[in-house]
């Protein structure tokens, strides 16, 4: 468990989660976003036909693994992996939406609202 930085107790009952700090909401937070920024660029890059969507696929996620990393020394595991993959998966989503013009049906939106809700439950139990 770190020290130094100010604690952030995530649920004052819980004992499965320890006290994480602001660093390691940081980490995983750009973690994310890296992640996110991988997936986007993806879709940008064409199938590869565009340069520098097709570099930030591999900047993006170069960077997501180094963070996620990073965030390991802070979180355990098992809630880290649930929250990156779970609020990555809905960012990716809502700029397909947003940005692309995808459409989602209800049955998606359903889903994704599940996912937003399971991760809510591992992240504060």
């Amino acid at each position: 468990m770190p020290t130094g930085d100010a604690r952030i107790r995530l649920h004052a009952a819980s004992t499965a989660i320890p006290a994480v700090t602001l660093k390691g909401f940081i980490l995983l937070s750009s973690c994310i976003a890296c992640g996110v920024s991988g997936a986007t660029s993806m879709k940008l890059s064409n199938g590869f036909k565009n340069f520098w969507p097709s570099v930030m696929i591999f900047v993006s996620y170069a960077l997501a693994f180094v963070l996620f990393t990073k965030a390991l020394l802070l979180w355990p595991l098992s809630i880290a992996y649930a929250v990156w993959s779970g609020l990555g998966t809905a960012a990716t989503a809502v700029i397909g939406v947003a940005f692309f013009k995808e459409s989602l049906k209800p049955v998606h939106l359903l889903g994704l609202a599940l996912i937003i809700v399971g991760v809510s439950h591992v992240w504060f139990p």
